[in-house]
């Protein structure tokens, strides 16, 4: 029987071994994805304690804990931090078999050196050891960056954000760049038209364009896309539960936008005109500038109406919708591919019966302008665990070429998530390990190796156009 967790963890042949230990474990991390908050990076921010590092935002932990019977007090209520962590050691070993029983020991392995089996007989002193540490420089959320080799951080941030964070780390000249991404979904999102008219107000003063038309809502959207580009941004990312595609006209977005902005709800065809027309839009933009644009697609987002008025979104009443992609994704891709305004595109889905469906949507694309051009994105929220890793990584394999894949990244706004990295490179390594030890792949170690190493960093390197990063490891 294999020790749980140990050096040979996910790794069950001689030669995964190997692939992870001599190619892959050292590769510096780029997440180019994630909800990490810029102003606690700039602030070097400490926690004072391990529930604030660990349960503070995770809804992950808050959706096992209430399935565990725990209150809310404990998961996004007012109870005391020691007694929130009491009820989720209390909850970890009913995890079993949940990706969380993984990451929770993973994390406390890599980032605090404690190898036992967190429970309620252990919680005490894994709670105080932890907490310990945290009050130590070694445990600031730069160092914890600096520990998981972490090269560069993309967050996720609204057109309407100043970027004042990200200006002030670039200024002090923190050696690890940390970058923003624009994130222009509330622009799109005309479903509640209170919502949306308070949100105009907003971008109007973050781009001083008083926003009356359309054409005002481009010219505000362009201002801060251009302030984002100017503050080192190159990336876009939108998450909506489809791409939208349908047929519109100049005239007919321009009166649909007069009527939301008077307060008045849209219908279902106007919602869905509207939509297509910016997504359009940005998407142009996005090419205009060399970025890389990203959709995260397919979340049935704030099912639970009762506690989304009561906690608001982002607190774990979520879950993968079945919405039919395909034939507005291609006319999507198409309409920009026809017009030569296709940017880097990478496409991430919740559902995985739509692994094959994107996995062969992206290759009717790839130009060969640029290897990999349109991405299969990894395996993502739901899916960023074993068996959902596995069957993203199989799909892109048989139907892509999953050499050119550019990676993992966190979508996390844990500092204490990076692990998720190596976890997602043990996985890649079993399998071409596997593979080769069954005689399906050549005993070529330094090629596949090499491989790895461009999964794990070089590709993403490469595919965002960072060469600015040092080659921080040379290829075995």
């Amino acid at each position: 029987m294999k020790k749980f967790l140990d050096e040979h963890f996910l790794l069950n042949t001689a030669t995964a071994q190997r692939l992870y230990h001599e190619y892959a474990k050292e590769m510096p991390v780029i997440d180019y994805h994630c909800h990490l908050p810029p102003v606690q990076i700039a602030a070097d921010m400490q926690f004072e304690n391990l529930t604030q590092a660990w349960l503070y935002g995770d809804h992950y932990k808050w959706r096992a804990m209430r399935t565990n019977g725990v209150h809310e007090s404990y998961c996004t209520g007012n109870k005391p931090d020691w007694e929130k962590f009491e009820q989720w050691a209390a909850t970890v070993p009913y995890t079993l078999r949940n990706p969380l029983y993984h990451w929770t020991h993973l994390e406390l392995q890599r980032y605090f050196d404690v190898n036992e089996v967190l429970n309620p007989s252990s919680a005490a002193r894994i709670y105080d050891e932890c907490t310990e540490k945290l009050q130590g420089p070694d445990f600031s959320v730069r160092n914890l960056l600096r520990k998981m080799k972490v090269a560069l951080v993309c967050t996720t941030d609204d057109p309407v954000d100043t970027l004042e964070y990200h200006q002030q780390l670039k200024k002090e000249g923190f050696e690890i760049p940390i970058l923003p991404a624009f994130r222009p979904d509330a622009s799109m999102n005309v479903d509640d038209p209170v919502k949306y008219n308070q949100y105009l107000e907003k971008l109007g003063k973050a781009s001083d364009v008083t926003i009356n038309t359309y054409q005002d809502l481009l010219d505000a959207l362009r201002n801060r896309h251009d302030f984002f580009a100017a503050n080192g941004c190159s990336v876009s990312d939108h998450g909506i539960e489809e791409i939208y595609a349908d047929d519109f006209t100049g005239t007919e977005i321009a009166a649909i936008f007069k009527k939301i902005r008077g307060g008045a709800a849209l219908s279902r065809e106007e919602n869905r005109k509207f939509k297509s027309a910016l997504l359009l839009e940005l998407a142009e933009w996005d090419w205009e500038k060399g970025w890389v644009q990203q959709y995260h697609l397919g979340a049935l987002r704030n099912n639970n109406s009762r506690m989304l008025r009561q906690l608001g979104p982002d607190t774990g009443w979520d879950s993968i919708g079945d919405f039919s992609q395909a034939r507005a994704l291609a006319r999507f891709l198409d309409r920009l591919d026809g017009q030569d305004k296709l940017a880097k595109t990478i496409l991430y889905n919740l559902n995985p019966s739509d692994n094959e469906l994107l996995a062969t949507m992206i290759g009717n694309f790839n130009d060969g302008s640029v290897a990999g051009k349109v991405q299969f994105g990894s395996a993502w929220w739901f899916l960023d665990q074993k068996d959902g890793m596995i069957k993203q990584l199989n799909a892109l394999s048989n139907m892509g070429l999953l050499s050119r894949f550019v990676g993992m990244l966190t979508d996390s706004r844990s500092f204490l998530s990076y692990p998720r990295h190596e976890y997602f490179r043990r996985i890649v390594c079993e399998l071409f390990g596997q593979e080769i030890e069954s005689g399906e792949l050549p005993d070529d170690l330094p090629w596949v190796g090499k491989v790895v190493q461009d999964i794990c960093y070089f590709n993403a390197q490469q595919y965002f156009n960072w060469q600015f990063l040092e080659q921080q490891v040379a290829i075995s």
